[in-house]
Formats: C-alpha cells, sequence, structure tokens
C-alpha cells in the first residue's frame, strides 16, 4: 500500500473527527471516535511494524511516537511503539485523548486527584481502574482525566494515540512523581515525535 494512499485514509478519517470536535467532545463524544480509532486500527495493510517499526531493544529508546499528521491546533494522530517494560508516571493529556490498539497490550492505571491537606505542588492520586488496551479494546480520557501505563510481556506495542490537539502544542499537561510532587510532564517526560507525514 502507498504512502499516498495511507495518507488519504487517514486525512479521510480526520476529516470525521474533525466534525465531531466542532460539536465539541464530551464522553459521548468519545465513545463515537473510539468506534472510528478501532476501525482505523483494523487497517493492519496500512499500519504494522513492516510500516512503523519498534524500537530495537539495547539501542537506547523504549519507546517511539509516530506523528501522523500536522494541521495546525487540530486533532492529531500518532503511533505509538512501546518496548516491554516501558512505564509512565501518571499525567493529564490537557485535551482529550484515545488510545486504541493493533498490536500488543499496554496497561492502563486510571486515577483520582484529592489536593486536600497536600501542600502546593503536591497531590494524592488514588488508582480507580486499570484497564489493559489492546485490539478491541480501546481507552479514552477528557482533557483532566489521569492515567499512567505500563508494557509487559514479550511484545512490543503499536498503539493509534489520538489527541484534539498535537501533544507538542500543549503546555499545561501536568505529571505526578511517587512522592506526590506535580511536574510539567511535557518538559520533563516527552521526547520528540517522528514525523510520518508528508
Amino acid at each position: 500500500m502507498s504512502t499516498a494512499n495511507r495518507a488519504a485514509v487517514i486525512e479521510d478519517f480526520l476529516q470525521q473527527i474533525r466534525v465531531i470536535n466542532q460539536r465539541g467532545v464530551d464522553r459521548a463524544a468519545l465513545v463515537e471516535i473510539v468506534g472510528l480509532l478501532e476501525t482505523l486500527a483494523e487497517r493492519r495493510d496500512l499500519f504494522n511494524f513492516s510500516e512503523f517499526p519498534a524500537p530495537v531493544p539495547g539501542q537506547g529508546s523504549t519507546a517511539f511516537r509516530y506523528r501522523l499528521n500536522d494541521d495546525g491546533d487540530t486533532p492529531t494522530l500518532y503511533l505509538n511503539s512501546l518496548l516491554p517494560g516501558k512505564s509512565t508516571i501518571p499525567h493529564n493529556h490537557e485535551t482529550w485523548a484515545i488510545i486504541s490498539a493493533i498490536e500488543g497490550q499496554e496497561i492502563n492505571y486510571v486515577y483520582g486527584r484529592n489536593d486536600e491537606g497536600r501542600d502546593e505542588g503536591f497531590t494524592t492520586l488514588t488508582l480507580e481502574k486499570e484497564v489493559v488496551v489492546q485490539p478491541g479494546t480501546s481507552i479514552s480520557f477528557l482533557g483532566e482525566d489521569l492515567h499512567g501505563i505500563r508494557v509487559e510481556g514479550e511484545q512490543p506495542t503499536l498503539h493509534f494515540h489520538l489527541y484534539g490537539l498535537p501533544l507538542e502544542s500543549l503546555n499545561g499537561r501536568y505529571g505526578v512523581e511517587a512522592d506526590g510532587r506535580i511536574l510539567n510532564y511535557n518538559a520533563s517526560q516527552m521526547a520528540p515525535s517522528i514525523k510520518a507525514y508528508a
């Protein structure tokens, strides 16, 4: 399948997402978007490890993030590949977000936040649920929802990450360290994306 055909499929998908986004995204809209993204994830002829390689163990990087479009401050689609053992601290997204799997499993830990009794710049998190994102099981978030992830097992992941705005444009994302300290997530945790669009 040609790169041009993949770009056309991505653009058709994003056109549908833009229409929903313009109406405003709430939990019900997220369900609608999940259905569209899971359908896209079935296109393994277009989205696979041959076209989007996983990191090579022992060669430094444990995660690749391929950015699939650049249309300014609009919904942005990425393909993430994470190696087993990769994890993140709990963090928000500042915009709505959906993760759908093409290959592999990613454990998502969803948290609630409680600042009561904590010093400024600190918080307490409570684990609310765990979701194993894998083909056919996605997860979605509104901007202030908090999650952390871990990849276990033997297989790297290849998962779509769709955001209401490009990650690179967000400066209000925060992460929470194990001791409750709040930090700027993009500045301290986020590696650059790999450009995978024309």
